[in-house]
């Protein structure tokens, strides 16, 4: 697979992953049943699982790694604030009121990671 297919593998998975986490909120929000669902509840970790190798696979690629580069650095400190406050907002937070400000907070911490993704940069929103 060339990097440039690698690449548009990882955006699409990168929208698909924001785009089922905001569904799923909503969904929870809500207290609907469709959040239980069992699709709902698998899918989100394949298109999670490609967005993760497909990113660790282009690190490769390009030699570029956390910890070396700042803004991959970033990107990962992003990524774990998004996974510990995702959880929290779906599973683990005690009213709906909390997991609802937890939904905020990882939906910033997804902008931000987007953010740094484009503009290569672990400046808030920093111009590209």
């Amino acid at each position: 697979m060339s990097y440039l297919a690698l690449k548009h593998l990882h955006i699409t998975c990168v929208v698909l992953s924001g785009l089922g986490f905001s569904l799923r909120g909503w969904w929870m929000l809500c207290e609907s049943p469709l959040g239980r669902h069992r699709l709902a509840r698998i899918l989100p970790h394949v298109v999670d699982s490609i967005l993760l190798g497909s990113a660790l696979t282009m690190a490769w690629l390009s030699g570029q790694y956390p910890f070396v580069n700042g803004w991959l650095t970033a990107k990962l400190c992003g990524l774990i604030a998004y996974i510990l406050l995702g959880t929290m907002a779906l599973k683990r937070g005690r009213t709906r009121a909390i997991r609802a400000r937890y939904l905020g907070l990882a939906l910033l911490a997804y902008a931000y990671i987007v953010s740094v993704a484009l503009t290569r940069s672990p400046l808030v929103f920093a111009n590209p």
